[in-house]
């Protein structure tokens, strides 16, 4: 009968795999954070050009910061960077805006720049 030792080395080695899996965690999840709120946006944006034939665009502006407010985006993606453009040939409404949000986390800080934009035929 022959029994194996253990040794210690394999625990510091989960450890640190455990380790970085959080670091990963925590990075992934206050960056994705932005992605998130990028995609809400332009859902907002593409339901409001399926149903813009039916409003005026002073509504859709309204609407749109409604839910820049509520995502909790800064005011730049609303206020004067919000355009809503209908065109007559090809007939289409057009809604798109500009803005940026800053990440700061340890050891990584960058600001992630945005250029949501929904096309719609009328």
């Amino acid at each position: 009968m022959v029994i194996a030792s253990r040794r210690g080395a394999s625990s510091s080695g989960c450890l640190f795999s455990l380790l970085l899996f959080v670091a990963a965690l925590y990075y992934g999840v206050n960056i994705g954070e932005v992605y998130f709120r990028y995609y809400r946006l332009v859902d907002e944006m593409q339901t409001e050009t399926r149903i813009a034939s039916g409003l005026d665009d002073g509504t859709i502006r309204r609407r749109i910061q409604a839910a820049i407010e509520e995502i909790g985006l800064p005011d730049s993606a609303g206020s004067r960077q919000l355009l809503i453009r209908r065109t007559a040939s090809p007939r289409e409404i057009v809604i798109e805006t500009r803005y940026s949000e800053s990440v700061s986390l340890p050891f990584f800080n960058h600001s992630f720049s945005f250029h949501p934009r929904a096309v719609q035929p009328l």
